[in-house]
């Protein structure tokens, strides 16, 4: 289901991306201002792209031309026709490989590249452009700008609405004040870290039925949390791992959290890897997810 849910939305985008007007003249420039406010000049009609976020990655390859496409980072695994471009480190960035390639123009999410390489890299010629989600809606923007700054708003916009439209279909009905299972979502298991109010897992789950466990605001998306902190949430439901797998590890080491409604349900599930926190074309699959685990 997965993989033929994603094939068949690149298709919607495969060769459908072609420059608007091939007599333009390639020093053409179109000023624009990324996630974060900060004015770019980019070409008019990049021929040369590339993403230092995974998330962007899949974006590039479902809206773009795949050959316009000329590096890949080491985190990127989906989809696979990704890891046949040549590589391109971007944690730590590789400024002098990242540089030789020539990008037109370079994709990067909020937190992701250091602002310092980003202004680096635009006195060198190479514009750099962020993007920060925080809802589900966002991502759906953020695919159309990319295929809107790429020349390639057709296929973007294909992509977006058959998105919307499987969301609509996933919509659960409204639930009594309370009634949403609240999910605590760890990030890491040790140290123990989790998916703060303020990152697209919270949407993510709430589109699916539920709301994040963690109510309060913190300064920073994925958060420490002590096991008191945890054990007077006290989740409904865990996503981490499997239950055997954390009962065996999380748990032991934090034994007083076998306390929780998660735990004694056996309410405890692992995830996709790489699919929770990850903004591009797959994230309806992560609400898919979501919702089976949750109605479990």
């Amino acid at each position: 289901m997965r993989a033929s849910l994603y094939l068949s939305l690149g298709l919607l985008g495969l060769g459908a991306c072609q420059p608007e007007n091939k007599s333009a003249s390639p020093a053409a420039t179109v000023r624009v201002h990324d996630d974060l406010g900060r004015p770019l000049t980019l070409p008019a009609h990049p021929r040369r792209v590339l993403a230092l976020a995974p998330s962007l990655t899949e974006i590039l390859f479902a809206v773009a031309d795949t050959a316009t496409i000329i590096a890949r980072t080491q985190a990127d695994d989906y989809p696979a026709a990704a890891l046949r471009k040549p590589l391109v480190n971007s944690y730590p960035l590789d400024l002098e490989r990242l540089v030789a390639l020539r990008p037109d123009v370079v994709f990067t999410i909020e937190g992701m590249t250091p602002p310092d390489a980003a202004a680096r890299l635009g006195q060198l010629g190479i514009p750099v452009y962020y993007q920060k989600y925080r809802r589900v809606a966002d991502v759906l923007r953020g695919i159309n700008d990319v295929g809107r700054l790429l020349g390639c708003p057709a296929p973007a916009r294909h992509l977006t609405d058959s998105l919307q439209k499987q969301l609509d279909q996933l919509a659960s009905p409204p639930r009594p004040a309370g009634a949403a299972p609240t999910v605590l979502a760890l990030a890491s298991a040790d140290p123990i870290y989790v998916y703060g109010q303020n990152t697209l897992c919270t949407d993510e789950i709430r589109l699916a039925g539920g709301q994040n466990a963690v109510r309060d605001t913190f300064p920073q998306p994925f958060p420490a949390l002590t096991r008191e902190y945890i054990l007077k949430l006290n989740p409904e439901v865990v996503l981490g791992g499997r239950f055997g797998k954390l009962d065996s590890t999380f748990f032991k080491n934090n034994p007083e959290l076998r306390r929780t409604r998660a735990y004694l349900a056996r309410r405890v599930y692992a995830t996709t890897p790489n699919l929770l926190q990850r903004p591009g074309p797959r994230v309806v699959e992560a609400v898919r997810e979501l919702q089976a685990l949750l109605r479990k």
